[in-house]
């Protein structure tokens, strides 16, 4: 998995590639949750993300429930497969998704 980040004032945009999974889940929950100080609008692009354990699920749900603390998160270009299961579990619900 690789993350870049670009921040523009309290807005962050985070790009996650390659899998969120059991090995990985945690380095992203852990990046999101260090770059989230003075944030109010944070973005999670998954263009290129291509799989989502439930390890990864756990992981997003985390950040969506730190982040509503202080603001709002979105996330961006899901693949069709992820976004299947988002719908099949109700995230699609929670999250808000573009």
């Amino acid at each position: 998995m690789q993350i870049s980040t670009e921040k523009e004032n309290s807005k962050l945009t985070v790009t996650v590639s390659g899998r969120i999974d059991t090995v990985t889940a945690p380095e992203l929950e852990k990046y999101a949750l260090d770059h989230m100080e003075g944030i109010t609008e944070m973005a999670l692009d998954l263009a290129d993300v291509e799989y989502v354990s439930s390890a990864g699920l756990r992981a997003l749900l985390q950040i969506h429930k730190d982040m509503s603390k202080q603001g709002k998160l979105k996330l961006l270009n899901i693949n069709t497969a992820v976004k299947e299961i988002f719908g099949m579990i109700g995230f699609s619900r929670i999250f808000t998704i573009e």
